[in-house]
């Protein structure tokens, strides 16, 4: 058997495919809230133990899950949105696990999904409290500051989706593949 391994780099898995979706089943919300506490409380220290707060209770959970032969294998990033007034929507608690924000697109992923998500269940304006440091990423994909806050004592911006940017749908779930590089074929 170790014949058959001989020359394999010992490289860790890296996954070619994310779903992201409305979190649903019992595994997909624990570690949805698992990701935010790993994210909040022990990389970013903004709260102590648990970053739940009354906005959970009614808020719809979207995770980014990777996948192993095409089934969802772990939660890997992760955002709430939830409706604040008639009309008005919010997300919050944008997670993505740290060994796997290299990809940059699965942050971007899950705001799309979840703006479409809430644009779908009727927003007309789509508000988020983004931390002063993604505040550019927000902007490259169409959104626009309001001005800045002080939130748990870190620097904040208020932030608008431009929703003509995020079609409305009804979609439980997309996909996103990573790219592969392509082998060049000498002839």
């Amino acid at each position: 058997m170790t014949a058959i391994l001989e020359g394999v780099d010992d490289r860790p898995f890296i996954p070619t495919e994310y779903v992201v979706r409305l979190a649903r089943t019992p595994w997909e919300q624990a570690g949805y809230h698992a990701l935010r506490r790993d994210v909040f409380c022990t990389e970013q220290q903004v709260f102590a133990d648990d970053d739940r707060d009354a906005i959970d209770a009614v808020a719809i959970p979207i995770i980014a899950a990777c996948c192993m032969a095409g089934m969802p294998d772990r939660v890997v990033g992760a955002v709430r949105i939830h409706e604040a007034e008639p009309g008005v929507w919010r997300g919050s608690r944008l997670a993505v696990h740290e060994g796997h924000r290299k990809l940059g697109r699965i942050g971007a992923e899950l705001i799309r999904m979840a703006v479409s998500t809430a644009h779908g269940f009727g927003a007309t304006q789509f508000l988020a409290q983004v931390q002063e440091q993604n505040v550019l990423f927000f902007r490259r994909l169409h959104w626009k500051s309001l001005g800045t806050i002080t939130l748990h004592g870190l620097p904040h911006h208020d932030m608008q989706a431009n929703l003509a940017r995020y079609p409305a749908h009804g979609q439980d779930q997309t996909w996103l593949l990573r790219p592969q590089p392509r082998n060049r074929q000498v002839a």
